[in-house]
């Protein structure tokens, strides 16, 4: 079924708009075009947006537990301080790959993806990077990695790695996943799914790619809503807001030959559901 009617939150153009996250301190939400190189911010109360240039494609920006933003860049993550001042956490930079989506773990740990520019099989990975640049890599056989997000009680993680057309589940604790399984699996013909966000019931939302939609799927699978949307390039979906009720939604115009005038902007659902806060990078 159908959920309520997005409006536009922010009219944009953006190549591939991505990684919408609430950032609860400044009271505003992040989000990005990998492609374009940007971060934005936009502030739902006064409509104050802002624009920020990176050096490089950009595929995650996450608030930091001091201030400023931790970024997954091409070549690896960066952090942003509050002044603005840029360096690197942890450079790692490979030939004909890039950053992707990103989301910072119950113990304030980034999981952060890539992915080959190609999206050839097996290019991508999943690292865990800690404040201090310690990196782990903990898949290394991904096409796309995407969507990234944590169960309620914080003892599941959910992973999207698009090609496959599904959203798994791993157990998770301490850091450290395991028993990787099946969650959700996308028909054929219903798009791919790209970014996703867990709400305080414990349901995932998961954006879907050529899809026109946001879909939200119960803890045990189930397919319990639809949300359509004007243009098919739908890439990720967060809760924002002051009571983490609205769902934002991004989307991309990159490979449309003739882009809906919503492509590339940023959505959104007023009164979707109930988010959860989101931690912050330790670092």
């Amino acid at each position: 079924m159908s959920g309520p009617a997005y409006e536009v939150a922010v009219r944009a153009e953006a190549a591939l708009g991505e990684g919408p996250t609430w950032d609860a301190a400044a009271g505003r939400l992040i989000w990005l075009d990998i492609l374009g190189c940007r971060v934005h911010t936009y502030d739902p109360v006064t409509g104050r947006r802002t624009v920020r240039t990176t050096e490089q494609h950009v595929g995650a920006a996450k608030p930091r537990s001091g201030g400023g933003l931790v970024l997954n860049l091409r070549d690896g993550v960066g952090l942003l301080d509050p002044d603005g001042a840029f360096r690197w956490l942890r450079r790692e930079p490979v030939p004909g790959r890039r950053a992707n989506d990103a989301a910072v773990a119950p113990d304030g740990a980034l999981w952060a993806g890539t992915m080959r520019y190609d999206e050839a099989p097996g290019g991508g990975t999943l690292s865990r990077l800690t404040g201090d640049g310690a990196a782990e890599v903990v898949l290394d056989d991904v096409a796309v990695s995407n969507g990234t997000g944590w169960s309620p009680d914080g003892r599941l993680m959910y992973y999207i790695d698009s090609p496959t057309r599904r959203v798994d589940v791993f157990s998770y604790a301490e850091g450290r996943v395991a028993d990787r399984r099946p969650f959700a699996e996308i028909e054929e013909g219903a798009g791919f799914p790209d970014g996703l966000t867990v709400d305080a019931d414990g349901c995932v939302w998961v954006a879907l790619w050529d899809g026109a939609a946001v879909r939200r799927y119960t803890p045990d699978g189930r397919l319990d809503r639809t949300i359509t949307l004007p243009t098919p390039r739908v890439t990720a979906c967060a809760f924002g807001g002051a009571d983490l009720t609205d769902l934002y939604v991004t989307t991309a115009r990159v490979g449309l030959t003739a882009p809906h005038p919503m492509a590339g902007s940023l959505l959104v659902v007023p009164d979707a559901g109930k988010g959860l806060p989101q931690p912050t990078f330790t670092g």
